[in-house]
């Protein structure tokens, strides 16, 4: 793979307007109707959400990654996506280099709601 050049710079304030936040992937379930998308119900230690995800094209068992710890964008405005709605975005690695995307975890087990930066 070649990487893809480095996007243009920005403030450092962009980065610090973004929470990204570790949350235990309770459950994966499938999205009725939808060719890509699952619903994960995820922990971030003092509350739940739901997020969508377009990770059932991408996957053999999208169920593998239930008990998982991940990284997530988690104060980006709902999305209403085929009639649910996404309250975080799962922060993944690959997608946009054509390479199967892969979770952006923690390196050992942290307490959900742990903030990254």
């Amino acid at each position: 793979m070649k990487p893809a050049p480095v996007k243009p710079t920005v403030p450092f304030s962009a980065l610090e307007a973004l929470d990204i936040r570790v949350g235990t992937i309770e459950s994966v379930e499938d999205v009725p109707k939808s060719v890509n998308l699952v619903r994960l119900v995820v922990s971030f230690g003092d509350h739940r959400r739901t997020v969508l995800a377009g990770m059932k094209q991408e996957r053999a068992n999208p169920a593998e990654i239930q008990g998982r710890q991940a990284l997530f964008v988690v104060n980006l405005e709902p999305r209403k996506i085929m009639g649910e709605v996404s309250e975080a975005m799962v922060f993944d690695l690959g997608s946009p280099d054509g390479i199967t995307p892969v979770l952006a975890v923690p390196e050992r087990p942290v307490p959900d709601g742990t903030r990254a930066g």
